[in-house]
C-alpha cells in the first residue's frame, strides 16, 4: 500500500524563453536619434521668434537663440519630432534653452506611426508625467519602463520657469526597428501548413503585433481531430487565450483553459503578444504584461492536424466555431516555434489565396478622436433656425455620468448625457408653457467601449438610437415645432461669462461627431479654423483602463470611474483599498493571546500571502494549543472502486484552496520512509509473522494496521492509493485522522535587541507595488528605528519617536510619503504594541494596536511593480539611533522573518525575549499566576480554585450523603503556609501566626437543608462556620473568643436551597465583615467589641460535614451535620487555599482527604449573568463554543420524584458506560493491535529491537514529533 502526500506550495513556472520580436542595430540600443536629423524634422505648435524654431530643440545646441520656446506659454504648446521611420525609443534627455530662464520642468510624451491619432506614454496605469529640468543648463534622462515604437514623437510641456517660458532642447536614444507587416482586411487568412499532416507539440513560442480599430476578431486558430486546440481573439476589446490539451471520451476530464487580459485594444495602436508553452505551463504575455497559468487536465500535448491559421478561422475549422469574425486591422512579426510567418508571407510560402489584395503596410486611421477631462469642452456651429435637429456622436467613458451634448433652441433646450449608464435626452420647449419631455435608451454604456448615439427631432417627433439598434430606437412626440439655434457645445458647457453652469461634465473619448448630418471637420477645428474649445486633447483618445491588470488582491471584485478604481472584497476574506489586508488571525494562538477560549475560527497563516482563509478548530490547552484541521474522508471508509491495475485511489481534501506539489511517499502510518513495513512488522507483533502488516494476514477476521504520521514535511495526505482489491472474499476499510498541529512558532519569534547601534541584517528582500509590514515590540526607549531597507528607489523606514508616536515613511517615485499615529499612552512602558503599516498603489495605511490609525492616499506615480531586492535593517544601520528592546512575529507580506536564527550570528543581538507578562499577565484571571516561558507565558492556577489556560474553568464536586473533605494546616505550617501565599491572595494575611483578615469564597446549589456548606476549625475554640437552615436560608457564625456565644449573620429573606447555583463571597477585617451573594449589593456588619480579632491557629477546613475532635460547638453537630449536605459545591477558596480543587486534582500534593463519594462536577458554578461579548457578535468567533448552562428550577423533576434519586441514577449510569467501555478497550488490545508507534524519545540505535526500528528511533524528523506529542497527526 501507498499514499501520494501533497504539499502546500505556491506553484511557479521554473523557466523563462526570451522572444525577440524587434530588430535593431547591433549591440546596445542606444543611439542619438533626434541628433542626426534635418532641421525640417522637427515641428511645433507656434515659435517664440525666428531664432526659437524647432529645428533648434537639439541638446547641448547653441544655435539660434538655443532652443525652443512657443509663442504662447499654456499647455496647448508642443514640439514633435519626425523620427524619419519607426524606431525603438529607450530613453528620453532635456536641456532648458541655452543661457537663458527658459526650460520645461514637467512634460508629457505622445506618439504614433502618424502624425495623428497619438497616444499618451503610459507608465504604472497612469498617463505618465516626466520630471523635467530646473535651469537651463543641467541635463535631465529618463530611461523609458517600456520602449517605444514610433515614428512621430510629441513632446508636451507641463509646467516651466517662473523666471521665463517655456524652453527646451532634448535627445531621444534607441535603435532602428524594422517588421514585416501585413493588413488583414476580414476576409483573408493565413494558413501555415506544417510538415506534417499531425503535430503533436509539447512546446510552443508565438509571438504576433496587431493594431485594430475593430473589437472582436479572430488572431490566431489551429485545432486537432482529437479536440485539442489553441486560439486568440478579440473579443470586447480584450484578448482571450482558450487552450485544451485533450479532454477524455468520458468527461471526467475537461482540459478546456481559457485566460483574458488586456482592455480597450481597439485603439488603433500597436499591442504585442507572446504566449509560452511548456507542457500545462503557460506565460501569456500582453504589452509587458505576462499572466502565468497552468492548463486544466492531465495532458501535456497539444496535438494539432494539418495548419495554424492568422487572422481568422481556417475553412477547415469545425462549424460549431462559426459565427467568429475574421481580424481586421494589422499584424507584424508573426512567429510561429521559430517560423517567421510575416517572411514566409512576403516570400509567398504561405497559403494567403484567401485575400482580396494583399498589402504589406499599415493604412492610416479616419478617426479623429477628442479626448475630455473634467474642464473639457469642445463648441461647434451648426444650422440655425432649423426645424430640424440631427446629432450623432461615438463615445466611450467609465463615468456612468456626463454631459454628452447641448444645444440652446431658439425657446428652450435639449441635452443629450449619460445616467447611471444610460443615454438620456432632456428637451426643455419654454414656448407658451414650460413643456420637458425625458427619452432614455441603452444601460451599462459606461463599460469603456465605443458606442453610438444618434438624436434626430423634426416636426412633431424625437428619435434616439443607441449603437445603431434600430430596433430599439426610442420614439417620442414633441408638442411644438423646435427651432434650433445653431451652437452645440459636447463634453461641457461654460456660459459667456465663464462662469460653470450646473451641468455634468463628460470625462473620456468622442469621435465621429455629425452636425445636421455632416461630419465635423475635427482637424479643422485643431488648426483654428472653425469652433473653439478649452482643456480638450485633440487627435487622442487617452482613456485608461484602471481594473486592468486588476489591483484588487484575492479575488475582490474591480469597478471604475475615469480617475480612479474601487475595490469590492466582500466574500474575500480580506478587507483594504486593494483587498489586500486578512479580516483573520493568522493561527489560533493569536487567538488564545486575545483572550479566545477554544472553539471554531479562521485562520489566515500566510496573512496577504496567497493562501485564502480557511477554517480550523482551535483547543486552547493550559500549556498548548492544538489546530486541528479536518479532512472529507468519513471513518471506515470502504474501499470499493479499483482502476484496471486493482488499485482504488481515495483523494483526501481539506478546506484549504491552494496550488499543491504532489509527492508519493511508500509508507503506512507507524512508520517511516523507506521501512516498507507496518508498525507491527518494526514490533514483531504482526498477526502473521510471515508478513509486515496485519492486513496482509488474509484471515477472514478484521486486522488493523494503523498509527501516525509524523513527518511534516509529508503532510498533509492529499491521496490514498490501495492496492491488492481483487483479491477474492477480500475487504478493506481506511481511516484518515484529521491534521493536527500545535502551537505557531512564527508568533512568538522574537529577538531582543541591547544597544542601539545593533541591527538584523536580511538581504535579498523583495520589494512588490502592495507591501505590508506588522510586527510586535516591547521597550523601555522613548525613540528607535525599527526597521528601513536601503539600497532602493522604494525606500521605507519605520521608527518610534518621542515615546508616543509611530513614524512610517516611503518613497513613491520622486516623492517621501509620511504617516504618523499618536499613541494617548506612553509606548515605551515595557508592554507589548502592535504596529501595522500597509501601502499600495491608492492609499497607505498605519495601525497601533488595532486601535489607532491614519490612512493617507498615495501619489498616483511612481508604483511600479517590479522585483527590486534590497537590503532590510531590522533596527538602524544608516548612522540614527536603532531600536533598544524585544521585536516580535515581524512579517512581510506574509512571510516571517526568522529574528531568532538572525540573532545567533549578530552581536548585540540576542534571541528570544522576556517580559511576555507585562502585556498578557491580565489574561490570567481569579489570582492566577503569570510565569514566563522562552517562547510565550502560561497562567500557574495551582495557588487559585480555578483551571484551564487562563485560571476560569471553576473546579467543582457533586457531594453525596454523608460526603465530606477535609483539608488539614500543619502545626508548624499552617499559618505559615498562608502567609507564602499572601502575594496572590485578594485579601492579604499578616505574618503573625494568628489571623486579623480572611476572604472565604465558594459557590454551591442543593436541595438539601439542613447542613453544613463550611466550617473552619482552630486548635482552640475559634471557628467559622457557613450552614443552611431548616427552610433553605444562609447563616454564617463567627467565634473568635471573647463572646459566650457565636455571632451569627442571618439571611432571611430567601430560600438558597432551591436547586439554583449561588456564589457567596465573605471578607473579614478585624471586626469589619463584608458578605456579598450571588450579584447582590454588599452588606457590612460588625463584631460587637467584645469579640477578639484574631482567629487562632487555624486546624482544617471541612467541605459537606465536620468530623473533628476536640470541642465543637453542639448546636451545629445537633442541627446541621446530620444526614450531611447533598448536592455541588465550586471554586472553595479560604484566601490561597483551595481545598475542594486539592481533593479532585489526583496530581496535587496536599493534606487534604475525602470521606464518602465525591464526583468532579460544576454544577454549583455561578451563572456569568453579564457575559463580556456574546459569541454572536464575537467576529472572530465563528461558532459557539458549547456553552454548558447551570440547572433551571423551572426544569425540576415533578410528580414528587426524589431529585437526589435522579442525580445518583445518573452518576450510577455513567459509572456503569465507563466500566464497560474500558472492558470493550481492554478486549479490543488483546485481540486486535492497533500497530501506534510508542516511542518516546529517541535513545539511539542501541536501544532499537530491530534495524527498522533503529532508523525510526535515529530519525530526528520523527521522533522529535512524537516526542511532542503521540497523537499529533493520525491515519
Amino acid at each position: 500500500m501507498y499514499f501520494v502526500l501533497s504539499l502546500l506550495k505556491h506553484f511557479e513556472i521554473l523557466y523563462s524563453i526570451s522572444v525577440s520580436v524587434f530588430v535593431c542595430g547591433s549591440g546596445k540600443c542606444e543611439d542619438s536619434l533626434a541628433t542626426p536629423l534635418p532641421y525640417s524634422s522637427f515641428s511645433s505648435s507656434s515659435i517664440y521668434g525666428r531664432g526659437y524654431g524647432a529645428g533648434y530643440a537639439k541638446l547641448n545646441r547653441k544655435q539660434g537663440a538655443g532652443g525652443w520656446s512657443p509663442l504662447d506659454t499654456d499647455r496647448y504648446q508642443w514640439l514633435q519630432v519626425d523620427l524619419g521611420s519607426r524606431k525603438q525609443v529607450v530613453a528620453i534627455v532635456t536641456q532648458g534653452r541655452y543661457n537663458s530662464f527658459d526650460w520645461t520642468s514637467k512634460y508629457r510624451l505622445l506618439y504614433s506611426d502618424t502624425p495623428k491619432n497619438w497616444r499618451p506614454y503610459l507608465q504604472d496605469g497612469n498617463i505618465w508625467t516626466f520630471e523635467g529640468n530646473i535651469n537651463s543648463e543641467g541635463i535631465v534622462r529618463h530611461e523609458l519602463q517600456h520602449a517605444i515604437l514610433a515614428r512621430y514623437i510629441r513632446f508636451i510641456p507641463l509646467d516651466w520657469s517662473r523666471e521665463g517660458r517655456v524652453g527646451v532642447r532634448l535627445e531621444f536614444y534607441g535603435c532602428s526597428y524594422w517588421a514585416d507587416v501585413i493588413s488583414f482586411d476580414g476576409h483573408g487568412v493565413i494558413s501555415y501548413r506544417f510538415r506534417s499532416k499531425k503535430m503533436k507539440i509539447i512546446k510552443d513560442v508565438i509571438s504576433l503585433k496587431f493594431r485594430t480599430t475593430a473589437g472582436e476578431g479572430v488572431l490566431l486558430h489551429g485545432e486537432g481531430q482529437q479536440g485539442d486546440y489553441i486560439s486568440l481573439e478579440l473579443h470586447r476589446a480584450k484578448l482571450q487565450l482558450s487552450i485544451n490539451l485533450g479532454s477524455n471520451q468520458y468527461g471526467s476530464i475537461q482540459g478546456h483553459t481559457s485566460v483574458t487580459s488586456g482592455s480597450l485594444l481597439d485603439d488603433d495602436h500597436w499591442h504585442s503578444v507572446v504566449i509560452e508553452r511548456y507542457r500545462r505551463n503557460v506565460n501569456f504575455t500582453l504589452d509587458h504584461h505576462t499572466q502565468q497559468f497552468r492548463t486544466n487536465g492531465e495532458f501535456d500535448n497539444l496535438d494539432l492536424d494539418y495548419e495554424i491559421s492568422f487572422g481568422g478561422l481556417p475553412v477547415s475549422a469545425k462549424p460549431s466555431l462559426g459565427g467568429k469574425e475574421n481580424f481586421v486591422g494589422c499584424m507584424e512579426g508573426i512567429t510561429y516555434n521559430g517560423d517567421n510567418i510575416t517572411s514566409l508571407v512576403r516570400r509567398k510560402k504561405v497559403d494567403t489565396t484567401t485575400f482580396r489584395n494583399l498589402t504589406f503596410f499599415c493604412a492610416e486611421s479616419n478617426s479623429f478622436p477628442v479626448f475630455f477631462n473634467s474642464t473639457s469642452f469642445l463648441r461647434l456651429l451648426g444650422q440655425s433656425d432649423s426645424d430640424t435637429l440631427s446629432v450623432s456622436l461615438s463615445f466611450r467613458t467609465w463615468n456612468p455620468n456626463g454631459l454628452l451634448m447641448f444645444t440652446a433652441l431658439a425657446d428652450g433646450w435639449v441635452e443629450v448625457g449619460l445616467t447611471e449608464g444610460k443615454v438620456t435626452v432632456y428637451m426643455n420647449v419654454t414656448q407658451k408653457k414650460n413643456t420637458r419631455i425625458d427619452v432614455s435608451s441603452g444601460s451599462g454604456l459606461n463599460d469603456g467601449q465605443w458606442h453610438s448615439v444618434h438624436l434626430n427631432a423634426l416636426e412633431n417627433y424625437a428619435m434616439l438610437t443607441v449603437d445603431g439598434d434600430e430596433a430599439s430606437t426610442v420614439r417620442t412626440a414633441i408638442p411644438i415645432q423646435i427651432q434650433t439655434g445653431g451652437t452645440y457645445y459636447f463634453g461641457g458647457y461654460f456660459l459667456h461669462t465663464n462662469a460653470r453652469s450646473l451641468q455634468r461634465s463628460f470625462q473620456g473619448c468622442m469621435q465621429m461627431i455629425h452636425i445636421d448630418d455632416h461630419l465635423a471637420d475635427l482637424r479643422a477645428v485643431e488648426q483654428g479654423l472653425i469652433g473653439t474649445f478649452e482643456n480638450v486633447s485633440l487627435d487622442m483618445c487617452a482613456i485608461i483602463d484602471r481594473c486592468v491588470p486588476n489591483h484588487c488582491e484575492h479575488g475582490g471584485r474591480c469597478s471604475q470611474t475615469w480617475d480612479t478604481f474601487n475595490c469590492n472584497c466582500s466574500g474575500t476574506g480580506y478587507t483594504g483599498a486593494t483587498c489586500h489586508t486578512s479580516l483573520y488571525q493568522q493561527s489560533c494562538v493569536e487567538y488564545k493571546h486575545q483572550g479566545k477560549s477554544s472553539g471554531s475560527y479562521w485562520i489566515d497563516p500566510d496573512g496577504s500571502g496567497s493562501i485564502a482563509p480557511f477554517r480550523v478548530n482551535c483547543e486552547m490547552a493550559e500549556e498548548r494549543v492544538w489546530t486541528t484541521l479536518r479532512n472529507n474522508l468519513s471513518p471506515q471508509t470502504a474501499i470499493s472502486k479499483a482502476d484496471q491495475e486493482g488499485k482504488a485511489v481515495l483523494q483526501i481534501t481539506y478546506n484549504v484552496t491552494d496550488e499543491q506539489v504532489h509527492h508519493r511517499h511508500f509508507y503506512w502510518g507507524g512508520s517511516g520512509p523507506g521501512i516498507q513495513k507496518c508498525s507491527c512488522g518494526i514490533e514483531h507483533n504482526c498477526t502473521d509473522p510471515k508478513h509486515y502488516c496485519n492486513c496482509d494476514a488474509d484471515l477472514r477476521t478484521w486486522r488493523e494496521d494503523a498509527g501516525l504520521l509524523v513527518y511534516k514535511d509529508h503532510l498533509p495526505v492529499n491521496q490514498v492509493v490501495i492496492g491488492d482489491t481483487r483479491r477474492a472474499g477480500s475487504e478493506a476499510k481506511l481511516t484518515i485522522g484529521p491534521l493536527k498541529c500545535q502551537g505557531d512558532r512564527n508568533y512568538w519569534n522574537a529577538a531582543s535587541f541591547t544597544s542601539p547601534a545593533s541591527f538584523l541584517h536580511f538581504p535579498s528582500y523583495t520589494g512588490e507595488t502592495g507591501t505590508d509590514i506588522s510586527f510586535y515590540f516591547k521597550t523601555s526607549s522613548t525613540h528607535g528605528v525599527f526597521l528601513e531597507n536601503l539600497g532602493s528607489a522604494s525606500a521605507i523606514h519605520i521608527e518610534l519617536r518621542g515615546g508616543s508616536v509611530i513614524l512610517f515613511s516611503f518613497d513613491v517615485g520622486s516623492e517621501r510619503v509620511e504617516l504618523s499615529v499618536h499613541s494617548p499612552v506612553p509606548l515605551n512602558d515595557d508592554q507589548w504594541h502592535r504596529v501595522e503599516a500597509e501601502k499600495n498603489i491608492k492609499e497607505a495605511v498605519l495601525q497601533l494596536n488595532g486601535k489607532y490609525r491614519e490612512i493617507r492616499p498615495t501619489p498616483p506615480q511612481g508604483h511600479a511593480k517590479q522585483e527590486f531586492y534590497s537590503d532590510l535593517y531590522v533596527g538602524a544601520s544608516s548612522g540614527q539611533r536603532g531600536f533598544l528592546g524585544c521585536m516580535r512575529a515581524l512579517k512581510i507580506n506574509g512571510m516571517t522573518f526568522d529574528l531568532e536564527e538572525r540573532a545567533k550570528i549578530t552581536s548585540g543581538v540576542n534571541p528570544g525575549c522576556q517580559g511576555h507578562c507585562s502585556s498578557y499577565g491580565m489574561h490570567c484571571r481569579n489570582g492566577g499566576k503569570c510565569v514566563e516561558q522562552y517562547n510565550g507565558y502560561s497562567c500557574d492556577c495551582s495557588l487559585t480554585a480555578y483551571d484551564g489556560p487562563f485560571c476560569t474553568d471553576d473546579v467543582g464536586g457533586y457531594f453525596e450523603t454523608g460526603t465530606l473533605v477535609r483539608y488539614d494546616f500543619l502545626p508548624e505550617l499552617g499559618p505559615f503556609a498562608l502567609q507564602e501565599m499572601k502575594s496572590l491572595s485578594v485579601v492579604g494575611i499578616p505574618s503573625e501566626a494568628n489571623l486579623t483578615k480572611e476572604e472565604l469564597v465558594f459557590s454551591f446549589s442543593t436541595y438539601s437543608a439542613p447542613s453544613i456548606l463550611v466550617y473552619i476549625s482552630s486548635r482552640t475554640q475559634d471557628y467559622v462556620a457557613v450552614v443552611l437552615r431548616h427552610n433553605g436560608t444562609l447563616q454564617i457564625r463567627y467565634r473568635l473568643g471573647g463572646l459566650t456565644e457565636p455571632y451569627t449573620i442571618d439571611i432571611d429573606h430567601r430560600n438558597m436551597a432551591n436547586g439554583q447555583p449561588h456564589s457567596v463571597n465573605i471578607t473579614r477585617n478585624l471586626r469589619e465583615i463584608q458578605l456579598q451573594l450571588d450579584h447582590y449589593p454588599v452588606s457590612t456588619y460588625t463584631l460587637p467589641e467584645a469579640s477578639d480579632t484574631e482567629f487562632n491557629l487555624v486546624k482544617s477546613i471541612f467541605l459537606g460535614k465536620v468530623f473533628e475532635t476536640g470541642q465543637i460547638d453542639p448546636i451545629l453537630i445537633e442541627r446541621y451535620n446530620t444526614p450531611g449536605f447533598v448536592g455541588c459545591l465550586s471554586k472553595v477558596q479560604l484566601n490561597s487555599v483551595a481545598p475542594l480543587k486539592a481533593a479532585l486534582r489526583s496530581g496535587m500534593t496536599a493534606p487534604v482527604s475525602t470521606h464518602g463519594i465525591l464526583v468532579p462536577s460544576n454544577c454549583g458554578a455561578s451563572p456569568l449573568t453579564i457575559s463580556p461579548m456574546a459569541s454572536a457578535s464575537d467576529p472572530w468567533h465563528i461558532e459557539a463554543a458549547g456553552a454548558v448552562f447551570p440547572f433551571s428550577e423551572d426544569k425540576a423533576i415533578g410528580d414528587g420524584v426524589d431529585r437526589n434519586s435522579a442525580i445518583i441514577g445518573g452518576i450510577i449510569s455513567t459509572v456503569i458506560f465507563t466500566v464497560l467501555c474500558i472492558m470493550v478497550f481492554v478486549i479490543r488490545h488483546m485481540f486486535r493491535h492497533k500497530g501506534s508507534y510508542h516511542t518516546n524519545e529517541a535513545k539511539g540505535a542501541e536501544s532499537a529491537d530491530c534495524a527498522d526500528a533503529a532508523i525510526i528511533v535515529n530519525d530526528p524528523a520523527f521522533t522529535e514529533t512524537i516526542d511532542e506529542s503521540k497523537k499529533e497527526w493520525f491515519i
